[in-house]
């Protein structure tokens, strides 16, 4: 059998071997790999620049969200203050209202007293009154004299 004859076949497999691997290697090498390379590097430009977008993306809606808190802030600090101008103002139209019902008792108050002491003054006459009627009664039922009127009410008013 020729292929297990060692010493004639040696050699020539060693030069088709080296020559296969020098046509592999500098086929690859010289036109597959420059193809390779310019991929790669195509790749790496790629993701680096999708990176520096990402990041400037990032920025940006970092100073779009710094914004709307600062606007959101503003918009809190106006309805606060707006809900405190509003109770203010409820504060002060409860205070003259207040202050109106309260005058209105005041002198539906001083208006009730002086009926009132009007009421007693008159029933204090009428008391004062009856009073002497009744005491000129009685002495003139006691005594049989009758005295006067005005003598029984100023005897009545020196009692009280």
């Amino acid at each position: 059998m020729p292929q297990f004859d060692f010493g004639n076949v040696f050699w020539p497999q060693i030069f088709w071997l080296a020559a296969a691997f020098a046509l592999l290697y500098f086929g690859v090498v010289r036109l597959t790999l420059p193809k390779l390379g310019k991929v790669m590097d195509a790749r790496e430009a790629s993701i680096s620049g999708d990176l520096e977008a990402a990041k400037a993306a990032k920025e940006t809606a970092d100073a779009v969200n710094e914004a709307y808190q600062a606007e959101m802030n503003q918009s809190r600090e106006a309805a606060r203050s707006a809900i405190a101008e509003a109770k203010a103002k409820a504060a002060k139209s409860t205070e003259t209202r207040l202050a109106k019902a309260g005058a209105k008792s005041d002198a539906t108050l001083a208006e009730a007293e002086a009926r009132i002491a009007k009421a007693v003054a008159k029933a204090e006459t009428e008391i004062a009154n009856a009073a002497a009627v009744n005491a000129q009664a009685i002495v003139a039922k006691l005594t049989g004299v009758e005295p006067k009127l005005d003598a029984a009410k100023s005897a009545v008013a020196a009692r009280n």
